[in-house]
């Protein structure tokens, strides 16, 4: 009975013995990501440079007639409206002379209706009255030369602007087409940009620029190349790319301003962070995450831009790229997609 037992017991360890599975080998762990996604935009080609804001419309205010400073009502720095009065000259003699030509003026012209009735009732004949018309016609334009001499001896401000100098004082004798103010205009400004002669090739008039300035670093504009001008004096053959435009707000003239010319677009770019892009024995890779796998795929890349890379070819807009972790995977690792918060331009985290 006892040697049967044991028989029992014997066969049944055997049997529960081939029931187990032998254990399964367990490769390394998934590798922990982050991801990001393919986009495609325009990308611009930028040429930098930083240059000053100057008035594009900064006029030397002159005397149209000449006399005597009665009276200076701005001083340097005042800002002035077009057509405000700056300065008076003495007026006497121009009123003097426009008194005068207003009466001459006045009896010619009742001279001359006088002859045309003459010569409408056959009185007078066609040629006096042609010479009695010309009469008048000096004696007006004579009166209206004075009147406006007159108003001239009120110097007014061509533009709205700013006074920048004064070149006169209350009694100085100026004469005819002598400088008296110094204006300048903030409502235009003409921006300099300078480059190097390296670039030349690439700046050509008509080409947008971003614009910003210190000055008012909330409020970026955007204006065209004008012209492109070598510099004045420049040993290196340097120039300038000139940019006018309206002023966009609270810019004033001699304030620094930075420049982006765009000079090319590629248009529907795929780009992807810069630290998707790692380097191995086959070049440059990307690896393009897949049902928990990285891919390797090699690429070739363009330009770089605000932590941004250009992929020329080798990859798609939209597809998923591996971000931070990257630099540690090989082709076909398992791989773990770590969920996080944080957004950056171009990940799909």
């Amino acid at each position: 009975m006892r040697p049967l037992l044991l028989l029992i017991l014997i066969v049944a360890l055997g049997l529960a013995g081939c029931g187990k599975k032998p254990e399964e080998k367990k490769g390394p762990p998934p590798s922990l990501i982050t991801v990001a996604q393919a986009q495609a935009r325009d990308l611009e080609i930028i040429e930098e440079a930083v240059g000053e804001a100057d008035s594009a419309t900064a006029p030397k205010v002159a005397a149209e007639v000449a006399g005597r400073v009665l009276k200076v009502h701005v001083e340097v720095g005042d800002a002035v409206k077009r057509g405000q009065v700056l300065a008076e000259l003495d007026p006497g003699d121009y009123a003097a002379d426009a008194k005068r030509l207003q009466a001459q003026a006045v009896t010619q012209q009742k001279l001359t209706e006088r002859y045309r009735d003459l010569a409408g009732q056959g009185f007078v004949s066609s040629s006096k009255l042609e010479e009695v018309e010309a009469q008048n016609i000096a004696a007006q334009e004579l009166y209206a030369r004075a009147a406006r001499n007159l108003a001239r001896t009120r110097i007014v401000a061509p533009i709205s602007g700013r006074i920048d100098a004064r070149f006169i004082a209350q009694g100085d004798w100026v004469d005819l087409g002598k400088p008296v103010f110094q204006l300048t205009s903030s409502e235009r400004l003409r921006i300099r940009l300078p480059f190097p002669e390296t670039v030349a090739p690439r700046i050509r008039p008509g080409q947008a620029v971003h614009l910003i300035s210190p000055s008012a670093p909330d409020k970026p504009f955007d204006g065209r190349v004008s012209e492109v001008r070598p510099m004045v004096g420049s040993g290196n053959r340097a120039f300038d790319a000139i940019v006018e435009v309206a002023n966009p707000g609270d810019w004033r003239p001699g304030a620094s301003v930075t420049g982006r010319v765009v000079v090319e677009v590629h248009p529907r770019a795929v780009m992807v962070p810069e630290q998707s892009v790692v380097l191995r024995p086959a070049g440059k890779v990307v690896y393009v995450v897949a049902e928990g796998r990285a891919v390797q795929r090699v690429v070739s890349t363009g330009i770089k831009e605000g932590g941004q890379i250009e992929i020329l070819e080798g990859l798609k807009a939209g597809e998923t790229v591996a971000l931070d972790g990257a630099g540690f995977l090989s082709d076909q690792a398992r791989v773990q997609v770590q969920a996080t918060s944080s957004t950056q331009p171009g990940s799909g985290r």
